[in-house]
């Protein structure tokens, strides 16, 4: 937001100086006047001419001005004593977050398929799934989320292993407040280039604020979106695509982290085009908190080519935040992985997940030299819940997850207590939002 510059209020003059000027003159007349016409005064010598008397004094004894009062210097045009307020910077700021993997199994599509029917709707209604954790995303300028299913109002639905998902889904995470949506991963290709081109289409037909990122047409096909003043370039990649190539006349494709040097001349395109580069990536082994020795070189690689932060997925489960220094000295936040976001897996670490959220800034000089700022970061967790049988599927928010929840959970083990020493142990405390 901008600062408002201080205001001056100038000095006014003072015109009392005229008046005793005017005042003093005016008695020498009459004193002058009255002797020259013989007059005495018992206690006061008699006063010398007019003509040869020094000018009138004031009580203070400050000579007042034999100038007439008409060339007395006006106090308005007297100069200010106050300088010129300096001009102050712009200041803009944008808040963001990102979540995990939105892992959409059959049984969260069979449910949200219920409801929509017990309402007497048709398609599918994934509200009561999120509905506990919304009013996080309200918090942020701009929600950004790991899309993992394709997306199709076309195609049947499906999970394990070649994933579909009902576009409702995506409907639903739109109106809880994401507009930002990342499809480079492993599962992009399930169900070959009729499913790609259907969700293709079926993003085309979401509202034009809501953008995706990481399937392209070229190098210079991404998203560059301006929030508060703040330009944005959005990228994505994947280390894999499960063994399925690209399929034949794709209108767009993958970029895999194995092209490193179609990356970094993206990410430098990205750089010459907006203030903040985001990259997402979908990287790492499933199922374990431990960052590999290939995801931090490869972090240290997209911070040296110009990434500003890094944004990690693919393995299911909690990683930690870190920063690396970049080749110029930017420090770039790198969140390793942020977990599932939902799912029907069946692991107790799976069930848990971070939101991460940031603080851009940007701070604009007079001269028009602006520079960028990312901080206040945070991970605030979110827990995964259904009953025996995978029933009542829906997120929660940790801070509202309570143990009686965790005692009709299908998975023993998923308490409270549990889940904040696991990502003490992970995330690190100037980060991690446990309430």
């Amino acid at each position: 937001m901008k600062r408002k510059a201080n205001h001056y209020r100038k000095r006014r003059g003072s015109g009392w100086a005229v008046l005793a000027c005017s005042l003093l003159c005016a008695v020498a007349v009459c004193a002058g006047v009255y002797f020259w016409l013989g007059g005495s005064l018992e206690t006061v010598p008699a006063a010398a001419p007019p003509a040869s008397a020094p000018p009138a004094s004031s009580q203070t004894g400050q000579a007042v001005s034999s100038l007439p009062p008409e060339s007395a210097p006006d106090a308005a045009s007297l100069p200010s004593s106050e300088p010129e307020p300096e001009p102050e910077p712009e200041i803009t700021t944008v808040r963001v977050s990102a979540s995990g993997d939105n892992l959409i199994h059959d049984g969260l599509y069979l449910q949200a398929k219920k409801r929509a029917a017990a309402a007497g709707k048709e398609g599918y209604d994934f509200a009561a799934l999120y509905e506990h954790a919304a009013s996080l995303y309200q918090n942020f300028d701009l929600n950004l989320i790991n899309v993992e299913t394709l997306m199709s109002d076309e195609l049947t639905p499906s999970a394990y292993p070649r994933f579909c998902t009902p576009g409702d889904c995506a409907r639903e995470l739109y109106r809880i407040g994401f507009r930002g949506f990342f499809l480079s991963n492993n599962h992009i290709y399930d169900k070959d280039g009729e499913g790609l081109a259907s969700t293709l289409r079926f993003w085309d037909s979401m509202p034009e604020d809501a953008f995706t990122s990481g399937l392209y047409a070229d190098e210079q096909d991404f998203p560059v979106c301006e929030y508060n003043g703040i330009s944005f370039a959005f990228l994505a990649y994947t280390e894999m695509t499960n063994g399925l190539s690209t399929p034949a006349g794709a209108e767009k494709s993958v970029i895999y982290t194995s092209e490193e040097d179609v990356i970094r001349r993206q990410i430098e395109q990205a750089r010459e085009k907006a203030d903040v580069v985001v990259v997402s990536i979908h990287w790492g082994v499933e199922n374990t908190h431990e960052v590999t020795d290939r995801q931090r070189a490869f972090a240290q690689k997209l911070a040296d080519w110009g990434a500003d932060i890094v944004i990690g997925t693919h393995p299911h489960v909690v990683q930690p935040i870190e920063t690396v220094t970049s080749s110029d000295g930017r420090e770039v936040p790198v969140a390793y992985s942020l977990g599932n976001f939902v799912s029907a897996q069946d692991r107790v670490d799976n069930m848990v997940g971070i939101v991460l959220g940031f603080e851009v800034t940007k701070t604009t000089q007079p001269g028009g030299e602006s520079e960028i700022a990312i901080d206040n970061i945070s991970a605030t967790p979110v827990v995964m819940f259904y009953e025996r049988y995978y029933a009542n599927m829906r997120l929660y928010l940790l801070r509202d997850y309570t143990d009686e929840l965790a005692a009709s959970h299908g998975l023993s083990g998923v308490t409270p207590a549990y889940v904040r020493s696991m990502l003490e142990e992970i995330v690190a405390p100037e980060y991690l939002r446990l309430d």
